[in-house]
């Protein structure tokens, strides 16, 4: 069986309207999904490597290194430009997949809080387990036609 970007038949023909849309739409809606998730990525990985001396101090209380701070924020920062413009588009979510596994468990373990501060940490810990599926989906799918991989390869 071969992988086709094209989509199968809806199993119900009421449904196969929005196969078209899908089909129609999918490269620029692959564009702003990965504006979408690389944005999360470069804003978090700036603010990061704005202070990066104070983002090290805080992987012990992570469980983790200081090292892994000089590595994780220019990883997160760069990671996030490569998906937005759509370079070596399932390395790079490959990376991030890996980066947002540590993150979502070092870091918004919701269950390792007070009960009372648990809410907020369970919301990030949610919202990166959504960007996990996207990543998948990018690392599936690849970048699509606006992209420079695209462009890298029709040259």
């Amino acid at each position: 069986m071969s992988y086709s970007h094209t989509s199968s038949p809806s199993s119900n023909a009421m449904l196969s309207h929005a196969d078209g849309i899908a089909e129609s739409s999918r490269d620029v809606l692959l564009l702003v999904g990965r504006i979408l998730i690389g944005a999360v990525y470069v804003t978090s990985g700036w603010r990061k490597l704005m202070d990066i001396p104070a983002f090290v101090k805080t992987m012990p209380g992570r469980g983790l290194p200081e090292w892994l701070g000089y590595v994780a924020a220019p990883v997160e920062f760069v990671g996030g430009l490569l998906l937005m413009l759509g370079l070596a588009t399932r390395y790079a979510a490959v990376v991030m997949l890996l980066f947002t596994i540590v993150a979502t468990f070092s870091t918004h373990a919701y269950w390792t809080y007070p009960l009372k501060d648990q809410g907020a940490q369970f919301v990030q810990f949610g919202k990166n387990n959504t960007m996990k599926g996207g990543l998948i989906l990018l690392f599936l799918m690849a970048a699509g036609r606006y992209s420079l991989d695209a462009m890298l390869r029709r040259k």
